[in-house]
């Protein structure tokens, strides 16, 4: 509570003096972060530390040009030059009617998860999983596991009247792994979480169980026989890709750009009607919340698409003043996907021809939403059944078509903490096996 009140006094005096300065509008996030972290290093524990981080980030608009910087010192002397150096950046910045800053709100404190970790139950799930996965996947390497807690408090203030407080607590857990048995080996795959508490087994958490018994399947790799058009059905792990993939398109750059395959798509149907798509950042179904936009508005829940409609793009005050496009009611992230009433046997009993995708590489959409990328810890499916494990193997197709050509949307979940997703079937994907 005391640094929180320091760092408000650091916050108006950054305010001040850049006003005093000349700037027209002024911003301060100042952000502290404590992190408790362990890490194990081939089955061992490795690392148990804890870190501090300091940021202080100023921004200002004077005439038109912006000018910001981020400073992790806070005494006068290190302040005072910040200031000077952001009014010489804003001064070479270009022209640009569009800078603006979030107009006064009421002040409010938000706070989320606890202000400290239980280190005692850290380190006994660390051990309880490094334990269960040795005996339940004794050929399975863990090549890396952190289990840490995050303390963040930040100051949010700005010259308009903006006056936010956040306090927020939450564990991450991130493990990489591979297995290996004589000459063979698995490809490396990974999987993580965010909890509040640590209520539960770290391996019965997100994906994790279901990644490691995969990966100590996937000694013996099978071909894709020839080249076809086949079904997809996108696991929640790889979906938070395909989710990243559409809505950058959805933000400031590829909108301001003009390049965004949904540009002229705003109220009008991107995706399948079985398809709807929330960013939740309030949401107590996730663990990861935030409370302040960038642009320091207090944020609300949205629905991106709603059963197949756009019903939001992503855009920051800037890119909404640029484009005349409505501005988001957040940043995005904490996504949220409804599930629909298939369970999840069942879709692949659907599937004539095509694969399950657990993970993919590459694949970054061009201006016309193509895409190519490499599926790689994934199955080739045959008349609705799994045959076997894959090498990497290439796919094509077009973000677009494959929003519209879903077919099926699993009831089942995972919940990753920061985001909530079932699993997803799609169709006229390019699969290319061995002639």
């Amino acid at each position: 509570m005391r640094d929180m009140e320091n760092d408000k006094k650091i916050a108006e005096y950054c305010i001040e003096a850049m006003q005093k300065k000349g700037a027209d509008k002024s911003q301060v996030v100042l952000n502290r972060v404590k992190k408790e972290e362990m890490n194990i290093e081939t089955g061992k524990f490795s690392l148990m530390r804890t870190t501090f981080d300091i940021n202080c980030h100023l921004k200002m608009i004077r005439d038109n040009r912006l000018g910001m910087l981020s400073v992790n010192k806070l005494e006068k002397n290190n302040l005072d030059q910040a200031i000077e150096t952001i009014f010489t950046i804003a001064a070479s910045s270009p022209q640009d009617t569009a800078y603006d800053m979030a107009g006064k709100q009421p002040p409010e404190k938000f706070s989320a998860g606890y202000a400290e970790p239980e280190k005692d139950t850290m380190f006994e799930r660390l051990a309880s999983f490094c334990e269960t996965a040795k005996a339940q996947f004794p050929d399975t390497i863990l090549e890396g596991v952190i289990l840490d807690f995050k303390k963040d408090n930040a100051v949010i203030l700005n010259s308009e009247g903006v006056d936010f407080s956040v306090g927020k607590g939450v564990y991450g857990f991130s493990t990489m792994f591979t297995t290996r048995k004589g000459n063979k080996s698995s490809s490396f795959n990974y999987s993580s979480f965010m909890r509040e508490r640590l209520d539960n087994e770290l391996v019965d958490c997100g994906s994790v169980a279901t990644l490691l018994r995969q990966s100590s399947g996937q000694l013996e790799l099978g071909n894709i026989p020839g080249k076809f058009e086949g079904d997809i059905i996108i696991t929640p792990d790889c979906l938070q890709v395909v989710i990243e993939f559409f809505t950058r398109q959805l933000s400031d750059y590829y909108l301001v750009s003009g390049t965004s395959v949904f540009k002229e798509r705003l109220g009008k149907a991107v995706a399948s009607p079985c398809f709807t798509l929330h960013s939740r950042p309030l949401s107590n179904e996730l663990s990861y919340h935030y409370f302040v936009t960038s642009d320091g508005f207090k944020v609300k829940d949205a629905t991106i698409v709603d059963e197949g409609v756009l019903s939001s793009f992503l855009l920051s005050l800037y890119g909404s003043n640029k484009t005349g496009l409505p501005m988001a009611a957040n940043n995005g992230r904490c996504y949220v996907v409804e599930p629909g009433n298939t369970p999840l046997d069942k879709m692949i009993s659907e599937v004539k021809k095509g694969l399950l995708l657990c993970r993919v590489s590459g694949g970054e959409p061009n201006d016309n939403g193509d895409f190519s990328a490499v599926a790689k810890n994934s199955y080739f499916i045959r008349d609705g059944e799994i045959q076997y494990p894959v090498s990497e193997t290439m796919i094509t197709g077009n973000i677009s078509d494959m929003l519209r050509s879903i077919g099926n949307i699993s009831r089942e979940r995972i919940n990753f903490g920061d985001a909530l997703f079932p699993w997803v079937q799609t169709g006229g994907i390019t699969i290319f096996g061995k002639e």
